[in-house]
């Protein structure tokens, strides 16, 4: 049901149906981002949850409910995120929905 690779870096952790729609709630696995690879990191949380549109599953909306993690960097202190093509740039919905 969810777009291809999306649990190779989320794990779905739950769902829920209501009267406007299906949420599901992802949240990124903690494994090192490839582009910091070389650079000591530790997990810091997650940022603020986004909500991003996706294929209506039998005539209901869906929502991902996705947060992502913030990773920092030892000994900067500087925070990094995994940098993500899942959102389709200037919409609020999955490339492959924008694309359909």
């Amino acid at each position: 049901m969810l777009s291809v690779g999306i649990l190779e870096y989320f794990e779905l952790i739950s769902s829920a149906k209501d009267s406007k729609g299906i949420n599901i709630f992802l949240e990124e696995k903690i494994i090192v981002p490839e582009e910091n690879k070389d650079q000591l990191l530790y997990s810091k949380g997650f940022l603020p949850e986004i909500q991003v549109h996706d294929f209506p599953i039998r005539g209901y909306k869906v929502a991902l409910c996705v947060k992502r993690r913030r990773w920092k960097v030892q000994p900067t202190g500087e925070v990094v995120t995994r940098n993500w093509t899942l959102v389709r740039a200037g919409a609020r919905m999955t490339t492959e929905f924008v694309f359909f």
